[in-house]
């Protein structure tokens, strides 16, 4: 059974950093994507940074590249998104996702979710 557990959400002021962990089991590292993606109430969830264990550069959605730095442990299965210099525009519940194959940020190419964790910036 695929698992995906998001955590380290929480409430940081403008400027400040968190780090969000997905911890995984049941798929290997090697032949998956697993994608961080965030969403705020009344809009689409939207694809931020993805990794891929079949390999290729990091993907990161334009509006965190260079603060944002996606990585993965993969003795520990678990995937990182260290958020630095955060704005409130990043205030949303941030999701991790995992399937097969290639990184996308379309929604719909990732069967496995992880429960959200809240992400608050304050002004």
């Amino acid at each position: 059974e695929v698992q995906l557990q998001a955590s380290g959400g929480g409430l940081v002021q403008t400027g400040g950093s968190l780090r969000l962990s997905c911890v995984t089991s049941g798929f290997s590292f090697d032949d998956s994507a697993i994608a961080w993606f965030r969403q705020v109430p009344g809009k689409e969830r939207e694809g931020i940074s993805c990794v891929s264990g079949t390999g290729g550069a990091p993907w990161y959605e334009d509006s965190v590249k260079g603060r944002f730095t996606i990585s993965s442990d993969n003795g520990e299965n678990t995937v990182y998104l260290q958020m630095n210099g955060l704005e409130p525009e990043d205030t949303a519940v941030y999701y991790c996702a995992a399937d097969l194959g290639r990184c996308s940020f379309l929604r719909s190419a990732y069967r496995f979710w992880g429960k959200g964790t809240q992400v608050t910036v304050s002004s």
